[in-house]
């Protein structure tokens, strides 16, 4: 099993399926990050050698924000919106939808389980 930027990526999936495990790449970077290697597309993680492996964490750790730093870069993105009085940070503040999405019906994802009021008629 190959460990590239903390994660165990899976060893029986393609390499550009497999490199979407890692929180901050997605099938963009996956697919730019194979041909920058130079390994094919249909190659799989357990046919890769140790020094191709290597490749790929070089190339992670060179050119992208992955895994802890991008979370903590995100959280940090958040609470400043929240310390600015921004809308954005206030929707944030709340814990309702932020891009302007409906909460009369909906939003259940961002606000959790509906609350029964009392003497409400069906």
């Amino acid at each position: 099993m190959a460990r590239i930027a903390g994660v165990n990526i899976p060893t029986n999936k393609r390499v550009i399926i497999a490199l979407q495990y890692i929180h901050g790449i997605g099938p963009a970077k996956a697919r730019d990050l194979c041909e920058k290697v130079n390994i094919p597309a249909a190659r799989r993680v357990a046919e890769l050698t140790d020094a191709e492996v290597l490749q790929i964490r070089e190339a992670i750790d060179r050119d992208y924000i992955v895994e802890g730093d991008l979370r903590r870069e995100v959280a940090i993105n958040i609470k400043r919106l929240m310390d600015l009085g921004c809308y954005r940070g206030l929707r944030h503040r709340r814990q309702l939808p932020v891009r302007g999405q409906r909460t009369h019906t909906n939003a259940r994802t961002r606000k959790g389980k509906a609350k029964p009021i009392a003497g409400k008629k069906k």
